[in-house]
């Protein structure tokens, strides 16, 4: 199954949309230095539409007490419910639980369009 979703410039690094494949809710991210992917638009946790939510970093601690290093940033997905976050450079690995992921799909561009592939 293939479905053209968007011209490639009608979504902007750090952002996303919603769209389908066939009968698949699927959510389309690109990433702050321009890759795409496309996942599942539904949260693990309850459902929620997750291009509702937003891309965002992650933080990490620093050999100094209470500094954090600000990392990631455009590529971890944030369910708008809960604030469940996805990364979607590792195969939409949800962070709190490392075990559990997104379904996945393969994005191409072709002649400047945004395609998901099944």
């Amino acid at each position: 199954m293939r479905e053209v979703v968007c011209e490639k410039e009608d979504i902007h690094p750090g952002k996303m949309r919603s769209a389908t494949l066939g009968k698949i809710p699927i959510v389309v991210c690109r990433t702050k230095d321009g890759e795409f992917y496309a996942f599942a638009n539904r949260c693990l946790h309850q459902g929620a539409p997750l291009s509702e939510g937003i891309l965002c970093g992650d933080t990490k601690r620093t050999d100094i007490h209470g500094n954090y290093e600000y990392i990631k940033d455009g590529e971890i997905l944030r369910c708008p419910w809960h604030a469940l976050e996805y990364d979607i450079k590792n195969d939409g690995v949800m962070l709190a639980e490392p075990d559990k992921k997104l379904r996945s799909f393969q994005v191409a561009i072709e002649d400047d369009q945004v395609v998901v592939y099944k």
